[in-house]
């Protein structure tokens, strides 16, 4: 169906945002509630759909210190098809994006857009209407001739309209000199959707296969090192410049490794206990090293890192243990 000459809204799940029980892994009981915009989109988008988001991260045992920041994660495209049969890839917005979401929504599939925090009204505490920042959105539900959006967005699911939608999709009296969005179609139906311990069996060999390909020298080692060397200059900037640099770095490794223990204990029940432990400390260490950042106050970081750096040995340990 052409979405033009399409009325009403097309939606993927038919969820309503203000009665949306997200995914436990955005429980208010995490560390970190949020970890990035897209793997965040990945979890609720699988979980509204009926998938299980913790099959999916076993590649986690890849993350690694890239020189100034830490991996920025998200769950790989080949795994969410051997796992779910769900195949996402790059498409091409030659047309008007609203026009195009809804007439994927109307076949049973979506897309997952970067667009403009500025716009986004579940980003009130942070971005929405004080800064422009990039940010991936799944599209849940679209009325064009209403202009309403559901979306999936950090997480859980939210709603916007009026100014915001013709902000969000530039519609109206917004310059030309502006690049298209990155944006991804999402098809469910790309092979078999695992279940059970079907489920657990694939994904147990897609942690084995993500193992061999860990980090062969310890991140939080070399992570300890930069952080010594960045530390005075960190600390004399301003708070934008250390918030910037926690969420590439203590932010980004604290929320993984919380994922990463809960993927582990899903995955073996009790059997990778002291993996899971392990991976706790470095979860709690992330957090204890961004309240010290936080402080602005010279500080010696080498004790808090080296724990990062034992916990991320007994952490990979116990997984190559429980993955044998």
């Amino acid at each position: 169906m052409s979405a033009s000459k399409a009325t009403g809204i097309h939606g993927l799940t038919g969820s309503d945002p203000a009665a949306y029980q997200r995914h436990p892994l955005h429980g208010d009981d995490r560390t970190y509630i949020e970890s990035n915009c897209y793997s965040d989109v990945i979890i609720e988008l699988l979980h509204a759909c009926g998938y299980e988001p913790l099959a999916a991260f076993g590649h986690l045992v890849r993350m690694d210190f890239e020189g100034d920041q830490w991996t920025f994660f998200k769950p790989p495209p080949e795994d969410l098809e051997s796992l779910f049969g769900v195949d996402i890839h790059e498409m091409q917005p030659y047309r008007p994006l609203p026009e195009q979401i809804a007439e994927q929504l109307a076949v049973g599939r979506t897309i997952i857009v970067e667009l403009d925090s500025w716009y986004l009204p579940d980003t009130a505490s942070t971005s929405y209407r004080t800064e422009h920042v990039k940010s991936s959105i799944a599209a849940d539900a679209i009325d064009v001739d209403a202009q309403t959006l559901r979306y999936f967005h950090g997480p859980g699911l939210f709603e916007l309209g009026g100014d915001d939608y013709r902000g969000v999709f530039r519609i109206g009296e917004f310059s030309d000199d502006v690049l298209p969005p990155y944006t991804e179609l999402v098809r469910f139906d790309a092979g078999p959707r695992l279940e059970g311990e079907d489920l657990r069996r694939a994904a147990m060999e897609l942690l084995r296969r993500h193992l061999q390909k860990r980090p062969r020298e310890n991140p939080f080692d070399r992570f300890g090192q930069q952080l010594e060397q960045e530390l005075p200059a960190l600390l004399d900037a301003g708070l934008e410049r250390y918030h910037a640099y926690a969420f590439a770095t203590v932010r980004m490794a604290g929320s993984a490794f919380e994922i990463l223990a809960d993927h582990a204990r899903w995955l073996t029940d009790d059997g990778a206990q002291p993996a899971v432990d392990a991976m706790r400390e470095i979860v709690d260490g992330c957090k204890a090293l961004s309240f010290r950042l936080a402080r602005r106050r010279q500080f010696d970081s080498a004790p808090l890192t080296g724990a990062l750096a034992d916990a991320w040995t007994r952490a990979i340990d116990g997984l190559l243990e429980a993955a044998a």
